[in-house]
C-alpha cells in the first residue's frame, strides 16, 4: 500500500484512504473486477482462505491484456494494466512530465515499520516499474515460481507468496523448495484448527447492534470503527507530505486489535445468534464525522510526539492504547 501510494504522488496524485467513499460497506464488491463475487466480513475459516485466494489469484498466461469494460480476472492483470499506462504515458509525454511529484511526499525505508519487502521512494519510472513488480510479486510470486521476489531484491529471507501461503493454511501443508504453482503443496503438514476460531455473523452491523437493550457491544463496535478511521488518517497524514509520522500508524494497528478482542469476547447480543456460537464482531463501518474526528485525534497526537528525522523512532515511547 505504501509503495502504492509514493507511485500515485509520484505523477501529482493524492492518496485518499481517510474516506467514507474509499472504505467499502460490507459485503462488498471486488472494485473494477470482473468476478461477479461479493466479500463478506468472515471469521477465520476455509471460505475467508478461499476469498483471500481469489483475490490474490496470479495471473495465467490464457488471461490476456485487461479490457476495462470487463474489468480484470487477476490482480496481476490489474498491475499489468497499470504499469502498461505508465509506459504509454511516459512515450506520450516524457518521463519528466510524468513524474512531477514532490520528493519530500515519499515514505522510505527511514519511515517505514518493516514487515516484509521495503518501502522507497518512487521519482521516475524505474522506480515506479520496480514498485509495481514488488507489489505483484509479493502477492502471486515470480512468474512460474511460488516465491516472491523479496530475497532477490532486498536481501531477505526467501518467502512463500501471498497466495500460496493462503494455500498452504486451507490444504494444511506447506510448500516445499521444489513446488510449483501448478502443483498441490507437499512439505510438513500444518496444524491448522478451523474450530478455535470465534464464529461472527458476516451481516452484523452498528444498527444490529443498537437494537438491544445490553449497549456493551454497540460501545465496542463504536470504539472500533472510531480506532480505525483514526488508523486510516494517520495513513493519509503520512502519505500527504508528513511521511516521517507513518511509524504512528504501528500502535494504531495494535489498537484495532484491543478492540477487535473486546469484541469476540461477548457472544453476539441477538438471542438468536449467541446461543448459536456467534460472537461479536467490528463492522468497519466509518463515516464522515468519524474520518473528521480521527484526523483531529491524530492531529493531536503527532503534536505531542517528538519524531526527529535524523534519529530512528522508538515505538514504545508511543502511546500504545
Amino acid at each position: 500500500m505504501t509503495l502504492i501510494a509514493n507511485l500515485l504522488n509520484a505523477v501529482g496524485g493524492r492518496p485518499r484512504v481517510a474516506h467514507p467513499d474509499f472504505v467499502r460497506s460490507y459485503p462488498a464488491k471486488l472494485p473494477y473486477s470482473a468476478l461477479n463475487v461479493e466479500i463478506p466480513l468472515r471469521h477465520f475459516s476455509p471460505e475467508a482462505m478461499r476469498t483471500f485466494l481469489l483475490i490474490e489469484r496470479p495471473r495465467r498466461r490464457d488471461d490476456g491484456p485487461l479490457q476495462p469494460e470487463r474489468g480484470w480476472t487477476s490482480i496481476g492483470q490489474f498491475n499489468d494494466f497499470i504499469r502498461q499506462g505508465l509506459l504509454a504515458l511516459v512515450t506520450e509525454l516524457g518521463e519528466d512530465t510524468v513524474f512531477c511529484g514532490a520528493r519530500e511526499r515519499q515514505v522510505g525505508p527511514e519511515d517505514f515499520y518493516n514487515s516484509g519487502g521495503e518501502a522507497f521512494p518512487v521519482t521516475d519510472l524505474r522506480s515506479a516499474l520496480l514498485a509495481l513488480r514488488v507489489v505483484t510479486e509479493q502477492g502471486e510470486g515470480l512468474s512460474d515460481s511460488i516465491f516472491d521476489s523479496d530475497d532477490l531484491l532486498f536481501g531477505e529471507q526467501r518467502q512463500v507468496a501471498h497466495y500460496f501461503r493462503f494455500n498452504e493454511i486451507l490444504t494444511g501443508r506447506t510448500y516445499g523448495p521444489h513446488d510449483t504453482p501448478a502443483a498441490p503443496p507437499t512439505g510438513p503438514e500444518i496444524d491448522v484448527r478451523w474450530d478455535d476460531a470465534y464464529l461472527i455473523d458476516p451481516k452484523a452491523s452498528l444498527a444490529d447492534y443498537a437494537r438491544y437493550d445490553d449497549k456493551a457491544v454497540y460501545e465496542h463496535a463504536v470504539a472500533f470503527n472510531a480506532a480505525y478511521a483514526q488508523l486510516l488518517a494517520h495513513l493519509e497524514i503520512a502519505f500527504n507530505g508528513t511521511p516521517r509520522f507513518m511509524v504512528l500508524g504501528v500502535p494504531a494497528m495494535l489498537r484495532l486489535r484491543e478492540h477487535a478482542e473486546r469484541l469476540y469476547h461477548n457472544p453476539h447480543p441477538d438471542p438468536d445468534k449467541g446461543p448459536r456460537g456467534y460472537f461479536a464482531s467490528a463492522t468497519f463501518e466509518i463515516d464522515h464525522h468519524q474520518i473528521e474526528y480521527g484526523h483531529e485525534v491524530v492531529s493531536a497526537r503527532i503534536r505531542t510526539t517528538n519524531l526527529n528525522a535524523d534519529e530512528p523512532v522508538d515505538l514504545s515511547a508511543v502511546e500504545p492504547s
